[in-house]
C-alpha cells in the first residue's frame, strides 16, 4: 500500500482501517484529507475491502484546523481550486465502501465535518462535537451546510451552527448527529464490529444499496463547499474573524463587532 506520514492504514476481516496519526488534537490540514482521501480509494479499488473503519489516536477525533501554525480556517494558500482542501474532502464523498467512525472524543469544525463522511459514528459520552464556525467568525465549511441538515434537520442545524454550542455524545445520538453511544474505552472495538458486521453482508448489494441511498450528495458537497469557501474568503478578512480566532486562543467570549 502507499506509504502515509499522518495515517495508518490496514485490512483485516474485510474492513480497511484508516487511523490518523497526529496526536493528541489530530488537526487537519491540506496533505492529512488528501492522504484519507488516497487510502479511501485504495481500498475503492480492494475487492477484499468491503467497508472501513475510521479512527484516531490521540484525546480527539480531529479538532478541525491548528489556528496556530496555518490561516485560521484551516485553508492552505493555493495557486488553484483543485489544490484546495475541500477539492480533497469531495473525493472522501465520492467514495463507494461504508464508513464507520469510531469518535472517541472531539470533533471540531471541520473535524466534525470529516465525522459526517461517514455513514455511521460510534460514540461515547465524553465526545464532543461541535461546528463553531461562527463562533470563530466564519461561515461553515466542509460541506457541513448539507451533511448537517441531512442527519439532524434544518432547525437543529442552525441551533448549531449559530451557537457554535458543543454538544456531548448522548445528545449527539439523541438528534441523530451519531448513531451508537458505547463507554470511552469501547469506542473502537464497538465501531469495528459495526463495520465487521456491515463486511458480511453482500458487497456488491451492499454498495449499490449505498449509492442509491447516497445518490447526488457528493454533487451536492461538490455544490456547497464552493459556496462555503466563498463566503469563508471575504469573512476572513474581517475585524470579527480576528477577533474570533484571537479569544479562541485566549480561551475567552469573542466580543463581535460586526465588521
Amino acid at each position: 500500500m502507499t506509504a502515509y506520514t499522518d495515517i495508518a492504514v490496514s485490512l483485516t476481516d474485510h474492513v480497511g482501517l484508516v487511523e490518523i496519526r497526529k496526536p493528541p488534537n489530530n488537526f487537519f490540514d491540506v496533505s492529512l484529507i488528501r492522504q484519507i482521501a488516497d487510502a479511501f480509494e485504495a481500498f475503492d479499488a480492494d475487492p477484499d475491502c468491503r467497508a472501513i473503519l475510521l479512527a484516531a489516536q490521540g484525546k480527539a477525533f480531529c479538532a478541525g484546523a491548528d489556528f496556530s501554525n496555518r490561516p485560521a480556517d484551516g485553508v492552505e494558500p493555493t495557486t488553484g481550486p483543485a489544490k484546495h482542501l475541500y477539492k480533497e474532502a469531495i473525493r472522501l464523498f465520492r467514495g463507494r465502501k461504508p464508513v464507520v467512525a469510531a469518535v472517541h472524543g472531539p470533533a471540531i469544525g471541520g473535524g466534525l465535518g470529516l465525522a459526517l463522511v461517514a455513514d455511521f459514528r460510534v460514540t461515547c459520552a465524553e465526545a464532543r462535537f461541535s461546528a463553531n464556525f461562527n463562533r470563530l467568525g466564519f461561515h461553515p465549511g466542509f460541506g457541513l451546510t448539507t451533511t448537517l441538515p441531512r442527519l439532524v434537520g434544518p432547525q437543529k442545524a442552525a441551533l448549531l451552527f449559530y451557537t457554535g454550542r458543543r454538544i456531548g455524545g448522548e445528545e449527539a445520538v439523541a438528534i441523530g448527529l451519531a448513531d451508537m453511544l458505547v463507554p470511552e474505552d469501547e469506542v473502537r472495538d464497538a465501531a469495528r464490529a459495526l463495520a465487521v458486521e456491515i463486511a458480511r453482508s453482500a458487497p456488491l448489494s451492499t454498495q449499490s444499496t449505498r449509492e442509491t441511498l447516497r445518490r447526488g450528495l457528493a454533487d451536492a458537497i461538490e455544490a456547497a463547499t464552493e459556496r462555503e469557501l466563498v463566503e469563508q474568503e471575504w469573512q476572513r478578512k474581517t475585524a470579527d474573524f480576528r477577533e474570533g480566532v484571537k479569544a479562541m486562543a485566549e480561551r475567552r467570549l469573542p466580543e463581535f463587532k460586526g465588521a
